[in-house]
């Protein structure tokens, strides 16, 4: 699947947003039918995002697979609107198992993909490196962008976390800033996502419908990162963060925001009210416009992060 030449590639719309201050969501598919009404939502606000698929989405949810979610974005494609980004493929995944990662990247890059993120952040520091660096030669030689992952960012392990309080004051699993400035130097990953505050909503049987906390964000530590790094930062765990930290992020270096649980539960939760996959694709719409328009504050920003 090639990309359309006509546009400007994910990579400079990352960059532009972030010279701009701006942040472009992207938005996990953990149910194929989210597909069209999240597509449909950016479009309708006049704005942009990546469309995300992550590893643990194929296993613990209904996605099924990276071919499966290529084939459904591919329907409703506006890539003056959407891009198709590969959301964490972890090199030891959330049930501390070793996965086989290199040919998922390679079947990515057939299937069109435009990003991809390799999650090493379970590794030794230097075993995270060597683990990016494989992902950064393979995907660069094909003109794709790597997001790598340096610090905790917890919430998909199994079991119960320490109350966020303590996580935050603890500063446990914070991206060392040191250790930032070096991983992409020797990387040459394109975009890291930092541990800051934010943490994934849980995955759980039993836990993936609670409430998120709410979490915020070491904003001077994310200055720094941003001042060591010079890339294009990422937010993972967007859902549930205080809003007035996600717009000071938008001029402090983060570029991309991740946003699953916002969209996911409300689908959920329709559903098992017995009501039909159309009103949960309407509850889906309502809620990506929700964060597009009044959390984020980014419709109408399409033009602004696709010049050329």
């Amino acid at each position: 699947m090639e990309n359309n030449p006509s546009f400007p590639g994910v990579t400079q719309i990352i960059q532009n947003a972030r010279d701009q201050d701006l942040m472009i969501p992207a938005f996990n598919i953990p149910y194929m039918p989210m597909m069209e009404p999240v597509i449909q939502a950016v479009v309708d606000q006049d704005s942009f995002a990546l469309i995300e698929t992550a590893r643990l989405e194929w296993i613990k949810f209904e996605s099924r697979g990276p071919a499966q979610v290529a084939k459904e974005f591919f329907r409703w494609h506006r890539p003056e609107h959407v891009r198709l980004h590969l959301d964490h493929v972890p090199v030891i995944d959330e049930d501390n198992l070793r996965v086989d990662f290199l040919p998922i990247f390679q079947e990515a890059i057939y299937l069109g993909y435009e990003s991809v993120m390799i999650d090493g952040s379970r590794l030794p520091f230097e075993e995270n490196i060597e683990a990016v660096r494989q992902v950064v030669d393979l995907s660069h030689a094909a003109h794709i962008a790597v997001e790598a992952e340096l610090g905790a960012v917890l919430g998909h392990e199994a079991g119960p976390l320490p109350s966020y309080e303590e996580l935050f004051s603890s500063g446990k699993g914070f991206t060392d800033v040191s250790e930032a400035r070096q991983f992409v130097r020797e990387t040459q990953c394109d975009w890291l996502s930092v541990a800051i505050g934010n943490i994934h909503g849980a995955i759980a049987v039993g836990q993936k419908d609670q409430k998120k906390v709410e979490a915020r964000l070491a904003l001077t530590r994310l200055v720094q990162l941003y001042e060591a790094t010079g890339i294009p930062l990422v937010l993972h765990g967007g859902s549930g963060i205080k809003q007035e930290d996600v717009r000071q992020a938008m001029s402090r270096g983060i570029a991309k925001i991740n946003v699953g649980t916002e969209i996911r539960q409300p689908y959920e939760t329709t559903l098992k009210t017995g009501s039909s996959i159309s009103k949960a694709q309407d509850a889906v719409y309502e809620r990506t416009c929700w964060v597009l328009q009044k959390f984020l504050g980014i419709a109408g920003i399409q033009r602004k992060v696709m010049a050329a």
